[in-house]
């Protein structure tokens, strides 16, 4: 299922003054694919999660599923429309009076399945989440990642054909949040949902999704492929959150990006694929009279391969130092200096 949203805008009153939490969006979001929206708090992403959900409507604007209008849809349809879509949120919203079971079957209920068909779903979906023995456990007696997984179980019982996750992993620590979300991609390729991921973690980005927009003050500032985005960001925010990456995850062998020292830093370097591996630094100061102080350097793994940053200092005579750059840049190294990509 694609989505495509056409110049989407959202206004609020707030305390008398308007404010504009999503002005004129444009996006096309791939079927079949872990799509995230990332962005800072306030940046407008819930409220375009609420209106490609159709849990809201837009001011002006329009929003297609394959080549279905839907944000005109009547009541009936809206209603409809809204039982094949799944939605996962930040806090669970699970119901404490019922079991993981009784949780899992409530939209089929709503939906006047029959007692045994819902018993039947209710078995495929804990099972496909890994909670199989906890059916009949209290919502209370289950930890954030089991009940994550619960809603997980929930938001697929009526075979959606679209799942979004809202802030899905915010509240859950680092190992957990790397399992849930090997779940969804798991998920996604199992039932060839549409995934859409909202989040203002850089690491959900890298870890899960295939394609990525980047949200500012209502506005879309970067898009593409993640690989793309972490090789060529583009944007100021972009910058901000791959240098705001967690540098070091104690559930980690190796950091993702360790940074020693927070001075200087004039060139940040990024590798892909098998360059990441190869001692092409090494290979530089055999050929030109130059200098390096590394100040922080670490591999990202993504989803289409690893990407290597390494931020730096080069000193020496300025011919050197730019023979030295053309000669990273003719052997695949992308170079960023001072905030312009090269």
């Amino acid at each position: 299922m694609k989505i495509k949203l056409n110049s989407l805008v959202r206004t609020y009153m707030i305390n008398e003054k308007k404010v504009q939490a999503v002005q004129n969006i444009s996006l096309n979001i791939p079927s079949n694919k872990v799509y995230g929206i990332i962005g800072k708090s306030g940046a407008g992403k819930s409220t375009l999660v609420r209106l490609i959900s159709l849990l809201e409507k837009c001011d002006s604007g329009e929003i297609f599923y394959d080549d279905e209008r839907v944000d005109n849809l009547n009541k009936f349809q809206l209603i409809n429309r809204r039982r094949r879509i799944g939605m996962i949120f930040q806090n669970f919203n699970l119901f404490s009076s019922r079991t993981a079971a009784q949780n899992v079957a409530y939209p089929l209920e709503i939906c006047k399945k029959s007692k045994s068909e819902i018993k039947k779903r209710v078995a495929e979906l804990l099972s496909l989440v890994g909670l199989a023995d906890r059916a009949d456990s209290a919502i209370s007696t289950l930890s954030g990642g089991e009940k994550q997984r619960v809603a997980i179980a929930r938001a697929l019982a009526n075979n959606p054909d679209i799942l979004f996750c809202d802030e899905a992993t915010s509240a859950l620590d680092p190992q957990t949040t790397r399992a849930i979300l090997s779940l969804i991609r798991e998920i996604q390729q199992k039932m060839n949902l549409t995934v859409v991921m909202i989040t203002h973690q850089m690491e959900v980005v890298r870890d899960a999704c295939d394609e990525v927009a980047v949200l500012e003050k209502g506005s879309v500032v970067e898009v593409g492929k993640v690989s793309d985005i972490f090789l060529r960001p583009q944007s100021a925010v972009t910058k901000e959150f791959l240098a705001h990456l967690s540098t070091v995850d104690p559930t980690v062998s190796t950091p993702n990006l360790l940074r020693w020292s927070n001075d200087g830093g004039k060139y940040i370097l990024r590798f892909v694929g098998s360059k990441t591996g190869e001692p092409v630094l090494s290979r530089l100061s055999k050929k030109y009279n130059v200098e390096f102080n590394i100040r922080a350097g670490g591999i990202q793994h993504l989803s289409e391969g690893d990407v290597g940053t390494m931020i730096l200092d080069i000193m020496g005579e300025k011919k050197e130092i730019d023979n030295a750059l053309d000669y990273l840049q003719k052997e695949g190294i992308i170079i960023e200096e001072n905030g312009e990509v090269s």
